[in-house]
């Protein structure tokens, strides 16, 4: 399909037909979303706003009661920490917050419902830090398979 295009940060330094840095639009239709970059899960972290939707779609880096993990690939908990409250919690509090993915089921949040409940991203930065090293998350099962994928969008040639 030539009208489908892959958009990733321009920071990830991985492969896409779009590279998006801070600041730059991605128009469809009569749609524009705002690329704010949002890096601490990874350096090409985007969180995308959709003003006429009061909308913000965070992908990992701010989860419903959570965020991306910091522990591996490029991962840096002061950036998130940095990046959400200056990029996302700076949106009005009645902006939609649509993470990438959820755990639990949960499929929107808004960014007040998060600045005041979100148990990791509530706290002042150095808790926040506290928290993340002490997750002792387990290693993901297919990330050795995950990452190499995610630096040619998937594409295997």
């Amino acid at each position: 399909m030539d009208t489908i295009k892959s958009v990733l940060g321009k920071a990830s330094k991985a492969k896409a037909d779009i590279h998006v840095d801070d600041g730059d639009e991605i128009k469809f239709g009569l749609k524009k979303l705002l690329v704010r970059t949002t890096p601490g899960h990874t350096d090409g972290c985007i969180s995308l706003v959709c003003h006429s939707a009061k909308a913000v779609f965070t992908g990992d880096a701010l989860l419903i009661r959570g965020c991306g993990r910091t522990d591996f690939q490029q991962g840096n908990s002061y950036s998130l920490y940095d990046s959400i409250h200056k990029k996302v919690f700076s949106l009005p509090n009645d902006y939609l917050v649509f993470p990438g993915h959820d755990y639990t089921g949960q499929t929107c949040s808004s960014v007040g419902e998060e600045k005041q409940l979100n148990p990791r991203l509530s706290k002042q930065r150095e808790d926040f830090k506290k928290i993340m090293d002490n997750l002792n998350l387990p290693y993901p099962a297919q990330i050795d398979k995950a990452l190499p994928a995610n630096l040619v969008c998937g594409v295997q040639e």
